[in-house]
């Protein structure tokens, strides 16, 4: 028998559909029920890699891990990259499929249809439960057409649909009921129930809000969930640094780089926040640290004197260093360099820091080469091959704050276009998906203290985490971190940020299931007359 359904769609973007959806793997999983999370189309540069090397979102794999299973492309069928403001990388099962504009995209419409119904058949086949999110707000009449991931996918399957309002930015009458007016009559049959979010405050005083909702909406309210904070779990994209009330989000990547002067805590470590950022979740392991400052910063007044400057991975280099250079911010990291702030790179942010960056296929941009910072002695060609991998590599014989480091194995992934030779590689790819390779990676000055590499995760190993950040602070700048000032919860080998992200999931599913009415859900997702 086919597994049951549930579809999580909101009222527009960010209204807190990955979190729920989350939260709701976690809760049937306890139970012991067998369930996955599906999302048919994502649109996200924050990505994760499978165990096969496929590539999916990062909420997917979130939520995977909530529902207590591996990572698979069937959970996330198409997801978008995008590469500037008109077109994306499109991941079709997890590998590289086309580079389209918004227009070319949509003319695929019927051969990517049959790839989302085709994963979601399968994962039916396989669960007892399937909990769907949907992807911005189902009523974009304009995109009503080229929908695949909102009703249209509802219809198909004939979902059982939870809508999600967001009640923090206000309008939460016109969000609900508004929405529920500009779905057709057979689409708005499928609603089983709406859902508060983000309430702040004793949701007791909203007793009236949820009568007029349910008065005039004819639709159930199953609850009404509160404003959580102090989760650490990576979010699913870059709308989260746009974000000024972010001190009170829910996730530990806390932005302090808006206008004003900048009282730094210590260390205070600045990551370069360039247009087209990716898998910033990279550092999450260090703004979880007490007593570390992580800011996101993307102009000069913003920038300071930090102790550390950390370029990220981008989803267009090129553009992004031109981005660099323009803004006048190439010039002043390559400054901070010369007085001794540490400087890192990660996967594109490390292309960055080379001499040169090449693109003979046109990859990426129309040019065919742009100068980098050239604080590394590395030169970056692009290829149209993509490696997408889960990795272990060693620490070789390295310069500075590495040394104690040799020989120990650190756990990561990969994701990039990019060859990039180097002479001063302190990394050894010694496994990528399974396999046994040998592959040299990164780059490091000579006394270690601007390096970079490919290799995401980096910081989620707690042994080179802590060895970096006291090597900031052995230039005397601030005590150093010991092991009673990390976060607490040491994190697997190999399973990088496992368990305190795992304990938010606990949290977060204990929340959910607190406030909606789980035994009413029950009812009207398990029914027998389906």
């Amino acid at each position: 028998m086919p597994a049951r359904i549930l579809m999580i769609q909101g009222t527009s973007s960010s209204v807190g559909k990955s979190l729920l959806t989350a939260a709701l793997c976690r809760i049937f999983s306890r139970r012991g029920i067998r369930v996955a999370p599906f999302k048919a189309q994502n649109m996200s540069n924050n990505a994760a890699v499978c165990a096969n090397g496929a590539e999916i979102g990062r909420a997917q794999a979130l939520q995977a891990l909530a529902a207590g299973i591996e990572p698979c492309a069937d959970l996330n069928p198409i997801l978008l990259k995008p590469e500037g403001n008109t077109r994306s990388q499109v991941i079709v099962q997890g590998r590289r499929w086309k580079t389209l504009p918004a227009r070319g995209y949509y003319q695929h419409k019927r051969e990517l249809w049959s790839k989302v119904t085709a994963a979601l058949d399968r994962l039916r086949a396989e669960h007892e439960l399937v909990i769907i999110e949907g992807a911005g707000s189902p009523v974009e009449l304009n995109l009503r057409d080229g929908d695949i991931v909102n009703m249209a996918l509802a219809l198909h399957a004939r979902v059982p649909v939870l809508l999600v309002g967001d009640i923090d930015r206000g309008g939460i009458f016109a969000q609900l009921l508004g929405t529920l007016h500009l779905l057709e009559p057979e689409e708005r049959a499928l609603v089983i129930g709406l859902v508060i979010n983000k309430f702040r405050g004793d949701p007791e005083l909203f007793a009236d809000g949820v009568r007029i909702l349910e008065d005039r909406g004819r639709i159930p309210v199953l609850g009404v969930v509160p404003f959580l904070t102090g989760l650490n779990l990576p979010e699913e994209d870059a709308v989260a640094l746009d974000n000024s009330r972010r001190a009170g989000g829910v996730s530990p990547l806390m932005l302090s780089s808006q206008q004003g002067a900048y009282a730094p805590r210590s260390p205070d470590i600045v990551v370069i926040r360039v247009p087209h950022i990716a898998n910033f979740d990279d550092f999450d392991p260090l703004q979880a640290e007490p007593g570390v400052s992580l800011r996101y910063v993307s102009s000069l007044k913003s920038l300071a004197q930090p102790h550390a400057i950390i370029l990220p991975g981008t989803k267009n280099t090129l553009a992004d260093l031109a981005w660099l250079k323009t803004e006048g911010l190439a010039q002043v990291i390559i400054e901070q360099a010369v007085r001794g702030t540490a400087i890192v790179g990660i996967c594109g942010g490390y292309q960055m820091l080379g001499r040169r960056i090449v693109d003979p296929d046109h990859v990426e941009s129309a040019s065919e080469a742009q100068s980098g910072l050239g604080l590394l002695p590395v030169e970056t060609i692009f290829a149209r091959e993509k490696e997408t991998c889960q990795v272990q590599a060693a620490v070789k014989k390295s310069p500075g704050w590495m040394k104690p480091l040799a020989g120990q194995t650190l756990i990561g992934y990969e994701i990039h276009m990019g060859r990039t030779p180097s002479a001063s590689a302190w990394l050894e790819i010694h496994a990528r998906n399974g396999r046994t390779v040998s592959v040299a990676d990164g780059a490091a000055s000579a006394d270690g203290r601007i390096w970079g590499c490919y290799l995401h995760g980096l910081f989620a190993n707690d042994s080179f985490r802590r060895a970096w950040l006291n090597s900031l602070a052995s230039r005397g700048r601030e005590p150093p971190v010991d092991d009673q000032t990390l976060a607490s919860g040491a994190h697997a080998p190999g399973s990088p940020m496992q368990s305190p992200i795992d304990r938010s999931l606990n949290d977060l599913a204990d929340a959910v299931a607190s406030a909606l009415d789980m035994k009413r859900l029950d009812s009207l997702v398990f029914a027998t007359d389906k």
